[in-house]
């Protein structure tokens, strides 16, 4: 009866051997495609230099002014752009404005890569059932596998640095992006399309003027939780050279600095609370000027 209280297992010497078939195979794999698929990032490597670039070494003054700006324009509400100056001073006057400045700089690479391959795979979802059913299992295992798992292909094929770690947090915050857009735009209504139809829409035109205004709400839904698991990422990110304001929370557990870490965390949740505030408000914008244009 002891194969009711110990589970089979495999045998160890096949267990142990399959394990060295896999890294072997993949050890292999990165010898030989290592360099170029590292070249193949470089475009990429290039757009985050630049814009970490920008972001330090621009006058504080006039990122603020950007910033304020960018909020008025998305929610053209005056609390949450005191809020958000108010907190970027406050970080600034506590000597994180550099690690902040990187960090903002890393989430806005991460958003516009997310969007930018994000939004074209939802709407190739939306279009088929097939492709959702194929894809959708691909995605409960980038949203459900531990983070830290992340790191270990992409470290082995990129090494340390900026690009793995913005592999690494792209590949753990696109899901939402993918997952709402398909959804947004397979909520539109059906009678809507049909009017389309009816004025002789082609498929590209139902999707430009039609589908896509409609779900953006939905889409900036999207938008938002991908900002918010970024940002969830970074201190993890930390691990392989993403600099930031993860960098000084991993010094903080290492070294058992409480109040460094304390400091640099809620740096990371005012961030957090500026992006959700300002992309959320921009979202109800979208919904109101649906309903008013649509009844």
């Amino acid at each position: 009866m002891e194969w009711l209280t110990k589970f089979p297992t495999m045998d160890d010497d096949r267990l142990r051997e399959l394990k060295k078939v896999i890294d072997e195979g993949f050890r292999a794999f990165t010898r030989a495609y290592g360099d170029s698929i590292e070249s193949f990032f470089d475009p990429l490597q290039f757009f985050l230099i630049q814009s970490e670039r920008f972001m330090t070494r621009t006058p504080w003054p006039i990122i603020l002014i950007l910033i304020a700006l960018v909020a008025w324009s998305a929610s053209r509400n005056w609390k949450i752009i005191v809020g958000s100056v108010g907190t970027l001073l406050l970080i600034g006057y506590l000597d994180m404005w550099d690690d902040t400045m990187k960090t903002i700089s890393m989430i806005f690479v991460c958003t516009v890569l997310s969007i930018a391959v994000g939004i074209p795979m939802g709407i190739i979802m939306s279009r088929s059932d097939r492709v959702q059913n194929v894809i959708n299992p691909v995605l409960d295992v980038m949203q459900t596998m531990p983070s830290f798992v992340y790191l270990i292909p992409v470290v082995m094929l990129l090494g340390i640095g900026k690009v793995p770690g913005l592999i690494a947090v792209v590949i753990y915050a696109i899901p939402p992006m993918i997952r709402l857009t398909n959804l947004g735009i397979r909520l539109v209504d059906k009678d809507v399309l049909e009017a389309a139809d009816a004025f002789g829409s082609s498929s590209w035109q139902k999707l430009k003027n039609v589908q896509m205004p409609l779900a953006l709400p939905t889409i900036m839904a999207g938008i938002n939780q991908t900002i918010m698991m970024a940002l969830a990422m970074v201190v993890i990110a930390s691990m392989i050279g993403v600099q930031g304001l993860g960098q000084p929370v991993l010094k903080a557990i290492a070294n058992q600095y409480f109040t460094l870490g304390i400091f640099n965390g809620l740096a990371i949740v005012g961030i957090a609370i500026i992006f959700d505030r300002v992309s959320q408000a921009y979202g109800h914008r979208l919904q109101r000027h649906r309903e008013i244009v649509h009844g």
